[in-house]
């Protein structure tokens, strides 16, 4: 982003913008997404879900497997990958 000052003007202008309560502004001509839309949607690049360690009993072939097969990341965020996706359809 650009560091220059923006003329006193425009900084009125964005400042009323600002101040403007979120029921007057027009969206009207802003179509609704329909809930289809979202389906297949993705976080962007930037998305880092919140991580929590905690203690789990796999069965040790299935951690085997996993460490074994793992795409390009480590054999946890495989199995995160799986459970994420687990859950998504299970929610669809």
């Amino acid at each position: 982003m650009s560091k220059k000052a923006l003329s006193p003007e425009l900084q009125d202008q964005l400042n009323k913008l600002a101040a403007l309560p979120d029921d007057q502004i027009d969206t009207n001509d802003i179509p609704e997404a329909l809930p289809e839309a979202w389906l297949h949607a993705r976080q962007s690049g930037l998305y880092r879900p919140i991580k929590k360690p905690v203690t789990l009993r796999l069965d040790a072939d299935v951690v085997a497997w996993f460490k074994e097969h793992a795409r390009d990341h480590g054999y946890q965020t495989e199995i995160n990958r799986v459970l994420r996706r687990y859950v998504s359809e299970a929610q669809a």
